[in-house]
């Protein structure tokens, strides 16, 4: 199917396939008995709309990704999921250390030590 006659929800379907795998199905598939339409949302704008925009590669929209959800602080589940999703697209072990440590300058070291635990569990997985 091309882009333009393509919906939101099927461009965020493949795209939340590419750099999710099953690890995205999963989120979406355990919302489906609280919150079907929230899963929805979830494919249709940020992996629909945001992620298939063109002007970042899925690399580059992962490293700015996994750095505002270390920044957050209290956002460990997404994080590792978006480290899962980081290394599928990609990026290396250092390069996710190293945005990780990168928010001890803005965000504290404590949001970085929970970041680097939360990736030293991914990476151990």
């Amino acid at each position: 199917m091309n882009e333009v006659s393509e919906s939101r929800y099927e461009r965020g379907t493949r795209k939340l396939a590419e750099i999710d795998g099953e690890g995205g199905q999963a989120v979406i598939a355990s919302l489906a008995d609280i919150a079907p339409d929230f899963a929805r949302y979830i494919v249709e704008f940020p992996f629909g709309d945001i992620y298939s925009r063109p002007g970042l590669d899925l690399r580059a929209r992962e490293v700015a990704t996994i750095a505002a959800l270390t920044a957050m602080g209290n956002a460990r589940p997404q994080l590792k999921v978006h480290i899962r999703a980081g290394l599928n697209v990609g990026l290396s072990r250092d390069q996710i250390v190293e945005t990780i440590m990168q928010m001890a300058v803005y965000a504290g070291f404590p949001a970085a030590l929970n970041g680097l635990f939360a990736a030293k569990e991914v990476f151990a997985e």
